[in-house]
């Protein structure tokens, strides 16, 4: 078996404690680098009240069991129901909070798995190096994000990787590598070329693969199309820096000394989903930099966006979405004098520099006061994409593992978007507005329900996004919270008053502000979804932009 098919059984064996997944994560270090064992070992008890807190909070959140019950009036209580329990409330091991129900077997492997990797994470030493360009930057400020996605418990999870896997690949390696595979024309949907790719033999074409992803998955799962000569492994390796989305790698400088990233298929499990490629991802990515660019130049506000532009992407069908990768433009050379990029998954890390939040320290820089820094970003992130799935139907997945704003002179200057899978696009509302954009079949970005479509927007911009930089202000500079969430409305009512007057009114504007503000609006509810096993699941909560006091 495998390492990646052991990570696919690793939720059936049940039940496992923090205990055994420390054990197994020190036993693998004991082997591959003593050195971290003492650091790792002391770690532990931070990582566990890091996954603990964020996993209660979740409970809490989604009204799962008796949680929201049994812990009414107590911990810190924030706008959408998020809350942050109070510390004593956490245990030393998570698991405990999901209680011996066999059903919760598989998120309890999960969770450990993230407190074992938080942990090894906290053990490793930092990659310090002084960055080249705006693309460095941004990878240096998301090292300093150890834990992960800002909400999800299982932030730090790994399911499929060994502990050599993690010392080789993860966030906290220096660098890693890409392998190639020449593969018969005939077998390969699209087209992506780069100069750092080696030549491929005649009839074939070059594909790039993660290096662990060739040892663990592709050699041995498609031994056929290699025994056929379809697949054809090359020589050579290209070292890669990896960024915080593992599967997304930053290549060297080109000749002409631009910058790219490239999204391969990495079959392991982070955070809810393994994270391979689908063939559709591959093929819309392009279509959709194409539009989105097009409908961005027209927007009023479309010069404070930078999309990073899905340029190629390619696929293996008979490798379903295990041999998959896509061509992203980098940021270097598109910003001006004095901008500089923040990716927003770095914005509530700490600044081993100071002490205090990266977002303190932009706050601190801002010409004014907390309250105006929230309305100042709030009207950074939210017109271009609330109008676009007003006119358009096209809500983009803005949340902060997706945006990297710049800031100018202290203030938020542009915003920058990557990764366009996740969006959704609303089928009649796109039609309507005289887009033609033909999708890969069966694309799971395509939809019909005005709910699905504003889901997406207002959870990962609103919920997600604003909801973290407003927490984070709270404890940094005092911020009043409900004054920051009504200079946040004041924003949303004024696009929509935008929209919905004029030469031209956007016949959905009234509906989507009233879905937007109104009194409950769903929650993408993380740890009920990893319950439930797959899909979206949502649960309604209270919203900061309907009511105030």
């Amino acid at each position: 078996m495998t390492t990646a098919q052991r990570g696919h059984h690793l939720c059936e064996l049940a039940p496992v404690t923090l205990r055994d997944a420390v054990a197994h994560t020190a036993a693998g270090l004991d082997r591959a680098a003593p050195e971290l064992l003492p650091a790792f070992r002391d770690a532990i008890p931070g990582a566990a009240r890091t996954v603990g807190t964020r996993l209660l909070g979740a409970l809490i959140r989604e009204d799962i069991g008796d949680a929201r019950a049994r812990y009414a009036g107590r911990g810190t209580r924030h706008g959408f129901d998020r809350v942050e329990p109070d510390p004593d409330e956490v245990p030393d091991d998570p698991v405990t909070l999901l209680g011996g129900d066999p059903a919760a077997w598989g998120l309890a492997a999960e969770i450990v798995d993230a407190t074992a990797n938080l942990a090894l994470a906290y053990a490793r030493p930092r990659v310090d190096r002084v960055p080249a360009d705006a693309d460095e930057t941004a990878l240096a400020y998301e090292r300093l994000a150890i834990t992960g996605h800002n909400l999800h418990p299982c932030g730090r999870t790994r399911l499929g990787w060994t502990v050599p896997d993690v010392l080789a690949h993860d966030l906290e390696t220096p660098g890693t590598t890409l392998r190639f595979v020449a593969v018969r024309r005939e077998l390969l949907t699209g087209r992506l070329e780069h100069p750092d790719f080696p030549p491929a033999p005649s009839g074939y074409a070059v594909q790039p693969v993660h290096a662990w992803q060739w040892e663990a998955v592709v050699r041995h799962r498609y031994a056929d199309l290699l025994a056929d000569d379809a697949l054809r492994p090359l020589d050579g390796e290209l070292p890669v820096s990896p960024t915080a989305a593992l599967r997304t790698v930053l290549l060297p400088p080109g000749p002409d000394r631009a910058r790219h990233y490239l999204k391969v298929s990495l079959d392991i499990q982070v955070t809810s989903t393994r994270r391979s490629i689908s063939v559709a991802s591959t093929q819309n990515g392009p279509a959709l930099s194409k539009l989105l660019h097009t409908l961005v130049d027209d927007d009023p506000d479309g010069h404070r966006l930078l999309l990073l532009a899905e340029t190629a992407g390619t696929a293996v069908p008979a490798a379903g979405r295990d041999l998959a990768a896509i061509l992203r433009r980098g940021i270097d050379h598109r910003l001006a004098d004095g901008e500089t990029v923040v990716p927003g998954s770095a914005l509530a890390a700490t600044d081993p520099a100071t002490g205090r939040t990266v977002l303190a320290g932009l706050a601190d820089a801002y010409p004014g006061d907390a309250l105006g820094f929230v309305e100042d970003y709030a009207r950074l992130l939210l017109p271009a994409p609330l109008r676009l799935a007003a006119r358009h139907g096209i809500a983009l997945e803005a949340h902060l593992q997706n945006c990297l704003p710049t800031f100018r002179h202290g203030r938020p200057h542009r915003l920058v978007l990557r990764d366009f899978a996740g969006l959704r696009l609303h089928r009649p509302r796109l039609v309507a507005s005289g887009v033609d954009l033909p999708l890969w079949p069966g694309s799971v970005t395509a939809t019909d329900d005005d709910d699905t479509m504003r889901a997406k927007i207002g959870y990962t911009a609103l919920q997600a996004h604003l909801g973290e930089i407003i927490v984070q202000l709270t404890r940094s500079h005092g911020l009043d919270e409900a004054a920051a969430w009504r200079r946040v409305r004041a924003v949303v009512d004024e696009v929509y008053d935008g929209l919905r007057g004029g030469p031209r009114p956007v016949p959905a504007a009234a509906d989507d502000h009233a879905a937007l503000t109104a009194p409950l609006v769903p929650h993408k509810a993380l740890v009920r979804m990893r319950l439930a096993g797959s899909g979206d699941v949502h649960h309604p909560v209270r919203n900061p932009l309907h009511v105030f006091p």
